[in-house]
């Protein structure tokens, strides 16, 4: 009997109304393991409709109850770890180091939203003017949306809801269709840690559940990380129809490494950075450019390392798990054939890897690709799988122009001993979020995450302050009151005795 992902909405799991429905795979194993309800336009709007039912009083929510929720939650979650890793590598394919790192990134954004008091405060100033007080109060926005991807099924929604939530705010969660099931999850236990029910909903679904919330007129803002085409549609869709939106979108992250680097720590840093959740990450390092004098030494010490790396399912203690499905792990291993057709050289071809697991499910292993042409589609376009190239350049200089002439601008690092050299970089790379001699660099909750160029949309990035100034908005109050020391009298305004 073939089960059934339903959608969560207003406390209790509800199948919909809609008779389409979506596969999920265990991409380790290449089989079905369920399928998930697709919701409908109506089906968005009953879930749209909970969520305003109860924004009322959960906005009248004192901060007091709303920060007791918050802290249980994260007490829950924390306990209950195994199990959520367990289900994001069997729907994902990740390995369980990697699920577990997801959600400790996430468990900081939640640590974040308990210290919400001290990010939605306002301002007071008194006496601006004689017996005239000025003072702001940030208030919640009502019912908001959030439509996360497949590469993080538990941080992505973990750097939205929370906030959204302690901040006063209701909640509808379209997770990917690929992996929902730790949506469902997460809504459950945000249940038991004491929400009320309507506050945290999810539907389930494609396109006709994202454009559906992009334009309920309930809905207020829209949160969404993804890939850049995607980004920029729901940027455009839903400000169009009034809404606040944050829309991170994709990336192809530069690693600039010059002569004075430590190679060893540079290397260990692109086989981490390039294959760990088998590249199916925003912050992914995908392209290493490295100076003609050391790339041929640098080469040679990531493909050494990267022979150690050991490919197959992740549950049984291996490095690098399948990709998502079986259509993308089939696009990504095309780009070997496309670098050799543009002159690259194929250092390591990992599509005749030898896995742990079972021989149907989505594996291509660590890929290396040298001396890329900056005209290949291996360089230009978001690969978003484990194909690590590497580009080699002249030094400095050329580094920085290559970085700078790239449409994305999310994550970029450096690997250099000289600190002039990485104070430089830092002032005159024209990306979102750097790291010096570290090759993922983001950030930790209390500051906020997002790129530049064609890696963000709008001004909003997710989490930190940013996090809670997308989530609130601002009112200013201009206050003056009788004086009883002065008689009663109303220092100007007329009296209404």
């Amino acid at each position: 009997m073939t089960e059934f992902i339903e959608h969560w909405i207003d406390g209790a799991s509800v199948a919909g109304g809609s008779d389409r429905s979506g596969p999920v795979f265990n991409p380790a194993r290449g089989v079905e393991s369920a399928r998930v309800r697709f919701a409908s336009a109506d089906d968005v709007d009953v879930a749209v409709r909970a969520a305003e039912r109860a924004f009322p009083a959960w906005r009248d929510t004192s901060i007091a109850k709303r920060q007791q929720v918050m802290f249980a939650f994260r007490e829950l979650l924390n306990a209950r770890t195994d199990e959520l890793a367990a289900i994001l590598t069997s729907e994902h394919g990740k390995v369980l180091a990697d699920a577990h790192g997801e959600i400790s990134r996430g468990l900081e954004v939640v640590e974040l939203a308990c210290a919400m008091p001290g990010y939605t405060k306002g301002e007071y100033s008194e006496n601006v003017s004689t017996g005239v007080d000025v003072y702001t109060v940030r208030q919640p926005l009502g019912v908001v949306g959030i439509i996360s991807p497949f590469n993080f099924p538990a941080m992505v929604p973990l750097w939205f809801f929370p906030i959204a939530i302690a901040a006063g705010n209701t909640v509808v969660l379209k997770p990917s269709e690929k992996d929902p099931s730790a949506s469902v999850w997460l809504a459950r236990l945000m249940q038991e840690a004491g929400l009320p029910d309507g506050v945290l909903n999810v539907v389930h679904g494609d396109k006709v559940a994202v454009d559906a919330l992009l334009e309920h007129p309930t809905v207020r803002s829209i949160s969404f990380v993804g890939s850049t085409p995607i980004a920029k549609y729901i940027y455009e869709t839903a400000s169009s129809n009034g809404k606040r939106v944050q829309a991170l979108g994709g990336a192809k992250n530069h690693m600039l490494v010059l002569p004075d680097a430590d190679l060893d720590l540079a290397a260990d840093a692109a086989v981490n950075a390039g294959f760990g959740s088998a590249g199916e990450r925003c912050m992914a390092v995908s392209v290493v450019l490295a100076t003609e004098t050391i790339a041929d030494d640098l080469v040679a010490k990531v493909r050494e390392r990267m022979s150690g790396l050991k490919t197959g399912d992740g549950t049984r203690g291996t490095d690098m798990g399948p990709l998502i499905t079986r259509e993308h792990r089939d696009k990504v291993a095309g780009y070997v054939d496309v670098a050799t057709a543009d002159g690259a050289d194929v250092v390591v071809d990992g599509r005749g890897v030898e896995v742990d697991g079972e021989p149907d499910g989505f594996w291509l292993g660590p890929t290396l690709v040298d001396k890329v042409p900056t005209s290949s589609a291996v360089y230009r376009d978001e690969i978003f799988g484990p194909v690590l190239s590497v580009v080699r350049v002249e030094g400095y200089e050329e580094g920085l122009d290559i970085i700078n002439g790239s449409r994305y601008g999310n994550g970029t690092a450096i690997f250099t001993n000289d600190g002039g050299a990485a104070r430089r970089f830092q002032r005159e790379v024209t990306v979102g979020m750097v790291g010096i001699n570290v090759p993922i660099p983001v950030p930790v909750a209390y500051h906020s995450f997002g790129g530049w160029k064609d890696s963000l949309f709008g001004a909003s990035k997710s989490y930190g302050p940013h996090g809670f100034e997308f989530f609130t908005q601002e009112k200013a109050i201009t206050s003056r009151w009788l004086d009883p020391s002065h008689g009663g009298i109303n220092l100007g305004f007329p009296r209404h005795d």
